[in-house]
């Protein structure tokens, strides 16, 4: 078969693309996979499950100096391996260099590898919240990995609420701390107004028959694309993005064509568990140095409310990183791109102190 010059070019630059992408996304040693056993885990509604597995992934040496990276909802530790975060994070001289640090990302409770309702238990399994998904977190640490400090904590959107939960309730286990794309105020507002019409819409849904489907609720794609279109995205960034009503037409068209891979009450799971999330009580807690990473145009943390800078006068050793709003930044969605706070975080590091237990 005869290519064109221009196809063959075409081509030629598609393969350099992608393998200058795995080269991007492989710049640190492999990931390796493990598996922690819970023994009678205890749940906040005294519920007591005999074996609660967190499974978790991790990059580096046990000998470097330990990191604890946490995911976004409906997410796992895979998803925080892509080249917009761990290909900025963790290769040779950037902030979280593998050579030097010791990654751990745990899959959360109710999300990735980890005990889940959709193991089986479905709507049986016990209703956990942020407190109890910290808890497995820091039994992992602890039990799992036998580790006795940590020098960061760090977690983007769900895993940014995680991570203001460990600032206050293990204040002395941590040297630095960064929440991204969270608050630390009460989950309430549009926020839980969006998170809660997502879940009604597919609790309502005939198919979801109380749990009991033999297939995945037809309108959960449109709860899910509703929700995302509205809480995530950045206003100039659609506008970017979407100039016209054919261009919106097919962005919509594309998120709808998109297969729904999550189950059904794993979803309901994960996005009810942030309903009685409120770390505020915790705030003169923190020990540890503290950057909060938000982007001005987060629709779900929207800093034009206050809520976050006023919190933040509380925190002893803590500031605030707002990253300006522009047509490359998308909302809530932009923490999930190191390259806009790379530089913070190697600052950050560079003069934590080193504490020890």
């Amino acid at each position: 078969m005869k290519y064109s010059r221009a196809a063959l070019s075409v081509f030629l630059a598609v393969i350099f693309a992608m393998t200058s992408l795995t080269v991007l996304a492989a710049d640190y040693p492999a990931p390796r996979q493990g598996d922690f056993i819970a023994r009678d885990f205890k749940f906040h509604t005294g519920e007591i499950m005999p074996e609660l597995k967190l499974h978790y992934t991790t990059i580096g040496e046990p000998t470097g100096q330990p990191v604890l990276v946490l995911h976004g909802s409906g997410g796992s530790a895979a998803s925080m391996l892509t080249p917009t975060f761990a290909g900025e994070l963790f290769g040779p001289g950037q902030p979280l260099d593998a050579s030097k640090y010791y990654i751990i990302i745990p899959d959360s409770v109710g999300h990735g590898k980890s005990s889940k309702p959709s193991d089986g238990m479905k709507t049986a399994f016990p209703k956990y919240n942020y407190e109890d998904m910290v808890d497995a977190q820091y039994r992992l640490v602890k039990e799992g990995l036998g580790l006795r400090h940590l020098r960061l904590v760090i977690g983007n959107s769900m895993g940014g609420m995680h991570t203001w939960i460990w600032a206050g309730k293990y204040p002395d286990l941590m040297d630095a701390l960064v929440p991204m794309a969270a608050q630390p105020t009460e989950m309430a507002a549009r926020n839980w107004m969006l998170r809660r019409m997502m879940i009604e819409t597919i609790r309502n849904d005939p198919d979801y028959n109380g749990g009991n489907y033999t297939a995945q609720p037809r309108m959960m794609k449109y709860a899910v694309a509703a929700y995302g279109i509205a809480s995530a995205g950045g206003t100039l960034g659609y506008q970017a993005l979407a100039p016209t009503a054919d261009k919106a037409d097919k962005m919509v068209d594309d998120r709808l064509a998109t297969p729904i891979t999550a189950d059904a009450n794993d979803f309901i799971y994960q996005w009810q568990a942030s309903h009685d999330y409120n770390p505020s009580a915790g705030l003169e807690r923190i020990e540890a140095r503290l950057l909060a990473i938000n982007a001005d145009d987060d629709e779900r943390n929207p800093p034009e409310t206050g809520i976050t800078a006023d919190a933040m006068k509380r925190v002893r050793n803590g500031r605030l990183y707002l990253i300006p709003a522009s047509a490359e930044t998308r909302g809530h969605l932009t923490t999930g791109n190191a390259a806009f706070y790379k530089q913070q975080l190697r600052e950050l590091l560079q003069t934590a102190p080193q504490r020890t237990m």
